[in-house]
């Protein structure tokens, strides 16, 4: 049996029949998957088709030589490994398949137990270049910088013992939160604890991206595919091939392209864009959403069956307003071992609602140590939002018995109003961007109108 992947598609190249039967009884047998042809054209018709990661061929063909073969393969930038079998060996042809790219040479007859051998050392050199591309893949793009969970609240304990349960398995996650509040840096946690640690994380914002990219992304495209598409390139699918797929805003993705996901969630088969060849991937899926995706399935915008695909163990994260215990532990990481609060400073900060969450203090905190003289952070050098409501809180006794909800759509009406409804403004005064701050106004019934 194999020994190195329960996926081992071996491709088989002779003419002759007995050879043929022999074969693929035997590697059937020891449970690999073999597919046998007869000539070079049907080797080349079936590489384009399906990944291969060894080809056995025979030298001498009806159509073309062995070596001709392995020259049409390397064109097609066929990533299996060639083993080449002859029955007249010389020492010339084994050179010239060398020097082709064959990864060894048997003269026949050869024995099953030999040719195994050579099969699964050629496999094994198949899987490390593979890996190899996922790493120079990797490290072509901005994998997402694994973070450190802080968190000494209630809400955050709840948490984090899920992220150690659910880390242990290989089902699909998905983590729900409003924007700001750390989705990435769960799923980094809960790749960071996996069985697959050492293994690519690779994530996709499905908001970042125009529709007509994200396909091209996340599952590849081959030359010529479409305009601009000089060279084919591996998708993040492919890349992070026995990782983790860290898939963020996954209601944002075009309901055209759910269809072709699901395929991937349920058994690991995708085509690039420009390409009818079968693809498989086996890479943990991790998604995220500030949608209510139940409600999006009710609206007709998201797919019921990739819903509960995806629904399976699900992450709340809560907001920062629901994390009073820990906005001083989030202060101290962002401002750093030499920087000081003015008194009176963190309570303040606590009874701010925060509705862009961690992302709104992390980019307040910045802007307060860059005002800073002293290496102490004081209100003063924080945006002007949070200074007017700390002031509008100060002078407004009845405020501790307003609910977090009214005191969240009075800040942001506020905010609002101060910009002149100009939403570009508002929303970098919130330190949101402008598409949590449509959901915020929708979600809090803010119309354009100035009463």
């Amino acid at each position: 049996m194999p020994t190195i992947s329960e996926k081992f598609d071996l491709l088989i190249v002779d003419d002759d029949k007995y050879i043929q039967q022999d074969l693929q009884l035997f590697f059937s047998q020891r449970g690999f998957k073999p597919h046998v042809v007869g000539t070079a054209q049907d080797a080349l018709t079936a590489v384009k088709n399906q990944v291969f990661s060894v080809a056995i061929v025979d030298m001498q063909l009806p159509d073309l030589s062995g070596l001709e073969l392995m020259t049409q393969l390397n064109r097609l930038e066929s990533e299996c490994e060639v083993i080449m079998l002859t029955g007249v060996g010389t020492i010339e042809s084994a050179v010239e398949a060398m020097k082709i790219g064959a990864i060894d040479f048997l003269t026949k007859p050869v024995r099953l137990k030999e040719l195994e051998a050579v099969a699964l050392k050629a496999h094994s050199t198949y899987l490390l270049k593979r890996q190899n591309r996922q790493l120079q893949g990797a490290l072509q793009r901005q994998a997402s910088e694994k973070g450190h969970i802080i968190g000494g609240s209630a809400a955050m304990k709840r948490v984090l013992q899920l992220v150690e349960r659910v880390a242990k398995t290989d089902k699909t996650i998905l983590i729900q939160g409003e924007s700001g509040t750390g989705k990435d840096v769960i799923a980094n946690a809960i790749h960071a604890a996996s069985k697959v640690s050492d293994q690519p994380f690779i994530a996709v914002n499905c908001a970042a991206l125009p529709d007509q990219l994200i396909e091209s992304e996340m599952f590849g495209h081959e030359k010529g595919a479409f305009t601009g598409a000089t060279t084919a390139k591996q998708g993040l699918f492919e890349i992070a091939d026995g990782g983790t797929l860290f898939i963020d805003e996954i209601g944002e993705l075009a309901i055209t392209l759910q269809a072709k996901l699901l395929r991937v969630l349920e058994d690991g088969s995708f085509r690039r864009v420009g390409s009818t060849k079968m693809r498989r991937a086996n890479a943990r899926i991790i998604a995220a959403t500030n949608r209510d995706l139940a409600a999006e399935v009710e609206a007709g915008r998201f797919r019921e069956d990739l819903f509960y695909r995806i629904n399976i163990l699900t992450i709340s994260l809560p907001p920062l307003s629901e994390r009073e215990d820990d906005i001083a532990l989030l202060i101290a990481k962002f401002a750093g071992p030499d920087w000081t609060c003015e008194q009176g400073l963190l309570e303040k900060l606590k009874n701010f609602p925060w509705p862009g969450n961690i992302r709104q203090l992390k980019n307040a905190v910045e802007r307060a140590k860059i005002l800073s003289d002293n290496h102490v952070l004081e209100l003063r050098n924080f945006p002007d939002d949070i200074i007017h409501y700390q002031e509008a809180g100060t002078h407004s006794p009845s405020s501790d018995a307003v609910e977090l909800g009214v005191l969240t759509r009075q800040h942001i009406e506020q905010i609002y109003q101060l910009n002149h409804h100009n939403k570009t403004m508002t929303a970098r005064a919130l330190g949101v961007s402008r598409r949590t701050l449509y959901r915020l106004l929708e979600k809090y019934e803010i119309c354009d109108e100035i009463k």
